[in-house]
């Protein structure tokens, strides 16, 4: 009687884990889906979260109040003053949130991977308006 009791009891919760694994993978693959429609429709970026960060770039503006990038460019001096002093004041051993302190720290990330492709471009652009000069060592 008791194996009788034990082989019911694992089968339905096989039955309930294998229906629960289909269920999170249906849900993740339909997630899945959403944000890569949702990046096909805003392709500027503002509405697309960024994978490191799981943050869009509006969000990351409000949390340092700061203006949105305009066509790659922003106040770069501006979101580090702002962060850095929203860093310091949720400092956890001066009794600040670590939470909000990773979430500032996340915000400027985020600005930043939006903003380094068009400063990388500005600078090789200024490299090519110059010209290439080589630094030249002589041997002794």
């Amino acid at each position: 009687m008791a194996h009788r009791l034990i082989t019911q009891v694992v089968i339905v919760g096989s039955r309930v884990l294998g229906r629960a694994f289909s269920e999170a993978f249906k849900q993740a693959q339909a997630s899945s889906n959403y944000a890569r429609s949702q990046a096909k429709l805003n392709p500027n970026g503002t509405g697309r979260t960024s994978m490191g960060t799981g943050m869009t770039l509006d969000e990351a503006c409000k949390i340092l109040n700061v203006k949105p990038p305009q066509g790659g460019k922003a106040n770069i001096e501006e979101v580090m003053d702002r962060f850095k002093r929203l860093f310091d004041a949720n400092d956890p051993q001066k009794g600040g949130s670590f939470y909000l302190q990773s979430k500032v720290l996340r915000a400027r990330e985020r600005i930043e991977s939006e903003v380094r492709p068009a400063m990388e471009k500005a600078a090789q652009e200024a490299e090519v308006k110059e010209g290439f000069k080589p630094k030249v060592y002589k041997d002794r």
